[in-house]
């Protein structure tokens, strides 16, 4: 997550007072909670043998999502080593490492356009910098506070402790 492109943006990404991820953004994570969840409920294989794939067939039923809109996340995720895939019959997707290991802002990461980008004329340069040390200040703290929740602490419904548990705590914005 690298900032917003503009003042419009960043107004459009905290829209009525709410942080806006994109719709990207937020299927991933759903996906990936439930990705999460399956492979938690699965039984434990035989030794020497892992847990078969989950297919995003059944993610896209459980979590209602286009399947076709999940598989063009999941490319994304695999590349940035998220999630590992299996192809043939039984195959599907395994997280990379354990829900603990992976924060959301890696998830957001692995699937946005980044935000910020300098695209105003040079004209609006200078007018514009004083509002961006304000977006960047922004962005900075929204990319701490996903920094500090891992798919785990959304999985177990643990957000508003994960930084507390992890005896982080956000700076004050004053």
């Amino acid at each position: 997550m690298a900032g917003f492109r503009s003042a419009h943006a960043a107004a459009e990404f905290w829209k009525d007072g709410v942080l806006r991820i994109s719709t990207r953004g937020r299927y991933a994570v759903m996906a990936l909670v439930e990705l999460a969840s399956r492979e938690a409920a699965a039984p434990a294989p035989p030794a020497g043998r892992r847990k078969p794939p989950v297919s995003l067939a059944e993610i896209a039923a459980s979590r209602l999502l286009s399947l076709a809109y999940l598989e063009q996340l999941f490319g994304p995720l695999r590349r940035a080593g998220i999630v590992t895939s299996t192809r043939g019959p039984g195959g599907g997707y395994r997280l990379v490492n354990p829900p603990e290991q992976i924060t959301i802002a890696t998830i957001i990461d692995a699937v946005e356009e980044p935000f910020l980008t300098r695209d105003e004329p040079a004209s609006e340069r200078q007018v514009a910098e004083a509002a961006d040390r304000l977006w960047q200040e922004l962005d900075r703290h929204v990319q701490h506070f996903l920094e500090s929740v891992s798919l785990a602490d959304v999985l177990h419904g643990r957000v508003g402790m994960a930084r507390l548990a992890r005896g982080r705590e956000l700076p004050v914005i004053c």
